[in-house]
Order: structure tokens, then sequence, then C-alpha cells
């Protein structure tokens, strides 16, 4: 299996094209009007730190981040394409994004996902990340699990 990661910004279309695919599995999940609610937070328009995966020069996953404070990073609009769950893939792209977190001089990353998502929920957990009151827009979202990892740990 042949992988890179391309760090890259939000305008990459094989990133929007994965994204097209997170949202349709969100809705699937969630329902259209989940998106309508959630949407906003998402957007990713002139985001300079994303990370698209590839496996033998298809785009198979992704993720990016944002500021949140001068100290905190948030992840934002993580997927990897369901063929390659399992695989090794997404947490590639999660320790590549917080790798540049650090390297801009953060000490935290913090996420939102949704308790429709155990896998998610697992696979973050897995990768050190543990369960915070939900922040910001999300306080009072009883969908929402929020999620933080101190990056200067790792």
């Amino acid at each position: 299996m042949n992988i890179s990661l391309l760090r890259t910004q939000s305008d990459l279309p094989d990133f929007r094209k994965l994204i097209r695919e997170l949202d349709q599995e969100l809705d699937d999940r969630y329902g259209v009007t989940n998106r309508l609610e959630y949407g906003p937070y998402n957007q990713v328009d002139h985001i300079q730190t994303v990370v698209v995966a590839y496996q033998d020069n298809r785009a198979v996953g992704c993720g990016c981040f944002r500021p949140y404070d001068k100290k905190t990073i948030e992840i934002k609009r993580f997927y990897l394409h369901p063929s390659q769950r399992g695989s090794g893939i997404a947490g590639l792209i999660i320790r590549k994004l917080e790798q540049w977190g650090r390297e801009n001089g953060y000490e935290r990353a913090i996420l939102e996902t949704g308790i429709k998502q155990p896998d998610s929920i697992r696979f973050y957990t897995k990768n050190g990340y543990t369960t915070i009151p939900n922040y910001g827009q999300y306080e009072g979202k009883r969908g929402s699990v929020c999620m933080e990892k101190y990056l200067l740990s790792i």
C-alpha cells in the first residue's frame, strides 16, 4: 500500500470531493437538518492547514485545523473513505495535523464529533483524546461530543 500525505489548502479539488463524501455520510447518520444546524461551524473556506491522504494516487482521507485561540487548534472535517477504515491511514492524518499544529506553536487540539459516531469517538480516544465539556458553539448541544489532546505531551 503506497500512502502519501499532502499538506495543502482547502481549495484543493480532492479535499472538496472528500468533504462532499463526509457531508453525505453525516446526512445518512443524522439527517439533512443536522447539516443545516452544524453547517455554519464547519466552514473551511480559506483554510491553509489541510492534510489529504492518498493511496496509490487516489485521495482517500482528509482533515484540517484552524486556530481556536492562541494556544489551541480545532480539528475539522476529518474523514476517511469507508473502504480504508481500519487501515491506519486515519492515524497518519491525525498525527500529521497534530505535528503541524505543534510546529506552529499550538499546545492543544480540540474537536467536536457526534454521539451517532461511536467509531470516531473510539478513534480519537485511541489517539489520546479525552472528552471535555462542550465548548463554544457546541455548548448545550446534546448531540455533540467534544474532545481535547495536549500536543506537547506527544
